[in-house]
């Protein structure tokens, strides 16, 4: 098994029925259940999608005895109830809701009590996941260091979640340049698990380890983006925000419009139209000259 950073996969669904099969062929292709974290705001979307998962991973066991599927549920500033599904029996329940409350950038003090975490990435990414839940989305989330474990993950999220059919694909890209204080970074091609968001995550990691604070993804060339690709966009949205910088992405092509405004991010995201723009509402640009 490959191991190294941890890979994300988010799966948002508009629909209980396609989230629950999500979950089932997730189980059926052997990710661990520890790595799957399935959300959402309805209580009665949670116990409909328990019962049948339950029946699902009894088939799955050959009718072992201890085959039901938990429903932890937990208060969210903000927000509300969100309730979590986890496997295992009346002794998961607990840790379904760790698991969930962790995914959600939640602190687990003593006794099980959930609190706000102190500022950085989990926090960030949290309050975009919780976007997502907000706008009546249900989310499939899963964390793995295993880059199989991620591939296959992400080939049933998108097959059954709100994602797009693939284009022709294109091989991913990227140039970089510099205008004044910020950093500009053309995309070209598909942001996909193992190819484009691996290569991202590294050239924002290298411009925030620099010192870098103001950083532009121009996606007017980007192709396609997968449920690993739209994880890397929360994340590299949450490292920077994590070290005090600010994100804008400009130039939506039309896939990634699409992908943002049916996953319900478009409002997530510091979006400009054009480079100027975005550019300008950094303010305290020593120079707007591009720097080759």
């Amino acid at each position: 098994m490959e191991t190294g950073n941890l890979e994300i996969a988010i799966g948002v669904f508009s629909s209980r029925d396609r989230a629950q099969e999500a979950v089932k062929q997730l189980k059926q292709q052997g990710i661990p259940e520890a790595a799957i974290v399935f959300l959402t705001r309805s209580e009665d979307e949670a116990r409909a999608a328990a019962k049948s998962l339950a029946r699902t991973v009894g088939n799955l066991a050959q009718g072992a005895a201890d085959a039901s599927v938990a429903i932890a549920d937990f208060l969210l500033p903000g927000i509300g109830t969100v309730f979590a599904l986890g496997f295992g029996g009346v002794t998961f329940l607990r840790m379904a809701g760790i698991r969930a409350a962790l995914a959600l950038g939640l602190e687990v003090g003593e006794e099980g009590k959930l609190r706000e975490p102190v500022a950085g990435e989990k926090c960030e990414e949290a309050a975009l996941l919780r976007e997502v839940l907000k706008r009546g989305r249900s989310l499939v989330v899963v964390r793995t260091e295993s880059r199989e474990s991620v591939t296959s993950a992400c080939a049933i999220l998108d097959r059954s979640g709100l994602t797009l059919q693939e284009q022709i694909p294109v091989k991913f890209q990227t140039t970089t340049r510099q205008v004044g204080e910020t950093v500009v970074i053309g995309i070209s091609g598909r942001i996909t698990v193992g190819e484009g968001n691996v290569a991202l995550r590294e050239t924002v990691r290298n411009l925030v380890d620099s010192g870098k604070k103001h950083i532009i993804l121009n996606l007017e060339q980007v192709s396609y983006v997968d449920s690993s690709g739209l994880g890397e966009l929360v994340r590299i949205h949450t490292t920077i925000r994590s070290r005090e910088g600010e994100l804008k992405l400009v130039n939506l092509s039309k896939q990634v419009d699409e992908l943002l405004q049916i996953t319900k991010l478009l409002s997530v995201f510091d979006i400009h139209k054009d480079e100027a723009s975005a550019i300008n509402s950094f303010g305290g640009q020593s120079s707007k000259q591009a720097i080759a």
